[in-house]
């Protein structure tokens, strides 16, 4: 069991029968009563925001989370394959649970799956991953004003603006948080 008093950023417990994340936390004392800590929780599972307040000293329950490091393999239609490198288990995954993130996974990418009572619910994928560039249009001669930028499309489907000088083949490293280039890989 958790206190109020081991309330921190990114502490998962059991709220309502349900596993959450705690985003924000504040220990407020008003002038009168008891002290009261504010929170702001995102449910794990269907990724809604609550805003509870619990007592000082009340007590949560620890949930039955764990995260496992495993292999991306292939995915057909909506259903994605994962492998765990130590066991060999293999996992699937729908996409509902992967949300935008699927447009970042390649063959081969290790990510970390959280599982609740046995089955996955999030995936985390790491900073930036690498992609083949599959579709882009040339770069135009004299178009050289700084800064200037084309789309690209990638293997997975994803699409970003990149540099000029990007042709298709080439890899490059993108940034899984806003989707954006970093740098040709």
């Amino acid at each position: 069991m958790y206190s109020t008093s081991n309330f921190r950023r990114g502490l998962r417990i059991m709220f309502q029968n349900e596993p959450y994340q705690i985003v924000e936390f504040e220990h407020h004392k008003p002038g009168k009563g008891a002290a009261v800590v504010r929170t702001r929780l995102k449910n794990l599972i269907t990724g809604l925001t609550i805003d509870p307040t619990f007592r000082s000293g009340d007590k949560v329950e620890i949930p039955d989370l764990h995260d496992r490091e495993v292999q991306f393999l292939y995915n057909i239609s909506h259903v994605y394959h994962f492998m765990d490198p130590s066991t060999y288990d293999q996992f699937e995954v729908n996409s509902t649970i992967l949300g935008s993130e699927a447009q970042f996974l390649v063959e081969g990418l290790n990510v970390f799956l959280l599982f609740y009572k046995g089955l996955p619910i999030s995936i985390e994928i790491p900073k930036n991953v690498v992609l083949n560039v599959v579709e882009c249009s040339p770069a135009v001669r004299g178009d050289t004003v700084s800064g200037a930028t084309k789309p690209a499309k990638f293997q997975t489907g994803h699409s970003c603006q990149v540099p000029l000088f990007i042709n298709e083949g080439d890899r490059i490293k993108v940034d899984t948080r806003t989707g954006e280039y970093i740098e040709r890989a």
